[in-house]
């Protein structure tokens, strides 16, 4: 398991972070229920520590929250890292990208050398229609072609939704949102 809580960011890094909430404020980001795909919910989310437009996973109860004001926040089912790839701790929203290209990572080569070198976008890509990625690591949130994983510890250290709630959580999440993932 990895632990971020003492990674080192550049100044630059966390006024990004700081400067998302404020963004995220500003920009509205408080949807009306109607316009949420099916299996995200409005919850409330009380704890002041977080600012809106942040960012929080849970490894254990598996769901994504993307924090709001009021108390509330929207909540979304995840798939995250098989236990022995679980990580905790802060990163940024570094990247954005709608039709990404999957490439393994070097680890996953080294695991399975028979993986292809990259896969194009679409239906066979295993990150969906959308990453959002997080710091200068090969974690990302993205969607999947593997939607029975959802809800279960699956990945390789990434968090994936179902593809229609990546592209709404995609279009809600600013750059240099901060991500806590927590055990």
């Amino acid at each position: 398991m990895t632990d971020f809580s003492d990674t080192k960011f550049s100044r630059r890094d966390l006024m990004l972070g700081l400067g998302a909430a404020s963004l995220a404020s500003a920009a509205g980001i408080s949807p009306a229920l109607a316009d949420m795909p099916k299996g995200v919910k409005w919850v409330d989310y009380g704890n002041p520590k977080y600012t809106p437009g942040s960012i929080l996973i849970s490894n254990s109860k598996r769901r994504l929250l993307l924090v709001h004001e009021d108390g509330k926040a929207l909540r979304y089912p995840v798939a995250v890292g098989k236990p022995s790839e679980q990580w905790t701790g802060m990163l940024p929203v570094t990247n954005k990208v709608e039709g990404p290209i999957w490439y393994p990572t070097p680890s996953m080569r080294e695991k399975n050398p028979d993986l292809p070198k990259y896969v194009k976008a679409g239906p066979k890509n295993p990150m969906g229609t959308h990453a959002i990625y997080l710091g200068w690591t090969f974690y990302r949130i993205h969607g999947t072609n593997s939607p029975g994983s959802i809800g279960r510890a699956a990945s390789s250290g990434c968090f994936r939704m179902y593809n229609s709630h990546v592209k709404d959580l995609y279009a809600r999440v600013h750059f240099g949102a901060p991500c806590y993932v927590t055990a």
